[in-house]
């Protein structure tokens, strides 16, 4: 088929009118090229990859791609809806690129494209918490970061706080790609930009971040209708979009499904503290939103890394059971390593902050996460990533000796352990005294239980972790029993 022809005097005299009566014609005869927010200027195209270009145009629309890497334009046809994608090589280089596509009505160019790692970061408010902090509540060492963020290979994305009833093809609201500098860094996602700049300096290429985070979303916000079917109908009809963060799916349509088409490395997900309440539960969403997007996007098990929940006191710090004891929930988040494929997990019991929900640490948040990147997505080898974790116990007259996986060099410990109780067969935790021994075991004991069966560590809401790996990395709360939670107490009285 042969490219339109430019109309003549009488066509146009024809379509004047059709548009003085019918001014929708005018889009359907003068449609423009258009692309998807996340396709613009200045972004990062996963490099030495097929990455895909897509948007909208009229139908059967002829188009010419032009990369500035290859010297040939790649030509494509809109299909009958008006869409239209294609797929492209990229490379290694280092060198800005540039993108011209062409139509009969359009000529767009995209200036300062480069090729680098590109991860997508979600989660809720400790995802979302900018650089430079809440009112309130500080982000550490914010004020030289953000002096010395000027980068042009790292670049960001922002995706505002939307909701939807369907899944849209479009984001709504955004912040496009941009260079990295104190003007913009100051906004942006604290543990986002700590990871992705350090990701960048090692690895000396650009990188790119895209941020689409919301506080105090439940997970269910975050997953597709197909995704929740097996646990939960999803009917957004009279759904109030003002708690986007609070509805299943409204996130996922709005915030995540626009994004799909774009190729990322991996994702860093914050999330946990909206569903504290519903560990058991959890432990089947998460894996399951994972699968999902894993799906969506197409890439096989691309490298998911999480951030467990950090103690808090939640306003109740003796609680025990697992609807009011986030102890639950930081199990069920540890437990779900062993459910996702190529994930890792960033522990952070010894960063939290009693009295804030928001830990000021999030650089140490983001290191455990680009340890994970280091060691498992990018090959170094070297790179410890892992805290020990509790592996099994023997009965030693009247104590307990805990072994660890991960031990590696071995436990450690600043001053001394803290956190550990130990229980009978009555089930009564009782506070436990506990030591390294062997630099690789933990005894525990106490007087007050004589013939001790179990052992939890960390097991409330607030705490401050004690026991780490040589490595630094915290070791995660922990139990040595699997009883139903209403049935183990703390003594009224010690």
């Amino acid at each position: 088929m042969s490219l339109p022809q430019k109309p003549s005097l009488l066509n146009k005299l024809f379509i004047s009118i059709l548009v003085f009566t019918n001014p929708l014609f005018m889009e359907y005869v003068m449609a423009e090229v258009k692309l998807p927010a996340i396709v613009s200027s200045n972004m990062v195209l996963q490099r030495n990859t097929t990455v895909t270009l897509w948007g909208w145009a009229d139908a059967k629309e002829k188009i010419s791609v032009e990369l500035s890497w290859l010297n040939t334009p790649l030509k494509l046809e809109a299909s009958e809806k008006g869409t239209w994608q294609i797929n492209v090589e990229t490379n290694n280089s280092r060198k800005p690129q540039t993108i011209k596509i062409k139509s009969d009505t359009s000529n767009l160019l995209l200036e300062n494209v480069v090729f680098g790692e590109v991860w997508l970061c979600s989660g809720q408010s400790n995802m979302f918490q900018p650089m430079k902090g809440y009112k309130g509540q500080p982000t550490f060492s914010s004020t030289l970061t953000i002096a010395k963020s000027s980068n042009t290979k790292l670049r960001l994305f922002t995706v505002k706080k939307v909701g939807s009833r369907i899944p849209v093809e479009n984001i709504e609201d955004y912040i496009s790609w941009q260079q990295a500098t104190p003007n913009n860094v100051a906004n942006f996602s604290a543990v986002a930009y700590f990871f992705g700049q350090q990701l960048q300096a090692i690895l000396d290429v650009p990188v790119g971040l895209i941020h689409t985070s919301w506080g105090a979303s439940k997970i269910q916000a975050w997953m597709s209708k197909d995704a929740l079917k097996p646990f939960q109908e999803v009917s957004l009809e009279n759904a109030n979009l003002k708690k986007a963060n609070r509805i299943p799916t409204a996130l996922f349509n709005a915030m995540i499904y626009p994004l799909v088409n774009y190729k990322i490395k991996g994702v860093l997900w914050y999330q946990g503290e909206g569903n504290r309440n519903e560990p058991e539960n959890y432990k089947k969403l998460f894996p399951a939103m994972v699968k999902d997007w894993r799906t969506l996007w197409g890439l096989g098990d691309f490298p998911f890394y999480f951030v467990q929940i950090a103690p808090y006191w939640y306003n109740d710090n003796s609680a025990f059971q697992s609807v009011t004891n986030t102890a639950f929930m930081r199990e069920a988040q540890l437990q779900c390593l062993d459910i996702i494929p190529n994930s890792g997990i960033a522990i952070t019991m010894d960063i939290g902050d009693e009295y804030c929900i928001h830990p000021p640490k999030k650089k140490e948040v983001a290191d455990r996460l680009l340890l994970n990147a280091l060691h498992n997505t990018y090959g170094f080898e070297t790179v410890e990533y892992t805290a020990p974790s509790y592996k099994s116990f023997e009965l030693k007259d009247n104590s307990v000796v805990l072994k660890f996986n991960n031990v590696g060099n071995g436990l450690f410990t600043y001053d001394q352990l803290e956190g550990f109780e130990i229980s009978g067969n009555d089930k009564v935790f009782y506070p436990a005294e506990a030591k390294i021994i062997n630099g690789q075991d933990i005894l525990v004991k106490s007087d007050k239980v004589t013939s001790p069966v179990a052992v939890r560590y960390a097991w409330s809401n607030w705490t401050k972790g004690s026991l780490l790996g040589t490595n630094l990395l915290p070791v995660s709360s922990f139990r040595t029993d699997l009883w139903n939670d209403n049935d183990a107490t703390r003594p009224k009285k010690i």
